[in-house]
């Protein structure tokens, strides 16, 4: 065999790599943060609540002071799983549009049933119906994940490939 030299005459610039997160706008970076504070308390508040706790929890409509009731059970699913979605979209994810997807439109289904059903069944005297203010946020952020999903799903290929 031969012995082959490679002679290097010129190197190609390495392209600077274009970050996920960048694709977030500031209000989605902000309750990115705020759920993620909201995730990491979740399971905290409920081990609290199972030793005697006094707990407040209140999302999207739902509230509770009993840390032990199946509500605050629901409640503090919520908080984590809206926390698992903080870190996967802060932490540029690939599965991170898909759990955005998912927790804009449970949100959405929260939302629209606690202001067209729960008033029902809730058990407080009299008839109420709210509207949630949660919604101006929610439809947005889906609309965002949207926009964003192929160029999302376009960096993967650069960042991680």
């Amino acid at each position: 065999m031969e012995n082959q030299q490679i002679e290097i005459t010129e190197t190609e610039p390495i392209p600077i790599q274009e970050r996920r997160r960048n694709l977030l706008p500031w209000w989605i970076k902000t309750f990115v943060w705020i759920f993620l504070v909201f995730g990491v308390l979740a399971p905290i508040c409920l081990i609290l609540g199972l030793f005697g706790f006094q707990l407040q929890l209140d999302l999207y409509g739902l509230e509770t002071n009993d840390p032990t009731s199946y509500l605050a059970f629901l409640l503090t699913g919520i908080f984590f799983f809206k926390g698992v979605t903080a870190f996967g979209l802060w932490t540029e994810k690939d599965w991170a549009i898909f759990l955005g997807y998912a927790d804009a439109l449970f949100g959405i289904g929260i939302c629209v049933f606690v202001t067209l059903i729960y008033p029902f069944i809730d058990g407080n005297p009299g008839f109420h119906v709210s509207f949630r203010l949660e919604l101006l946020l929610l439809f947005p952020f889906l609309f965002r994940l949207e926009k964003i999903k192929k160029d999302w799903n376009r960096l993967a290929v650069t960042t991680e490939g």
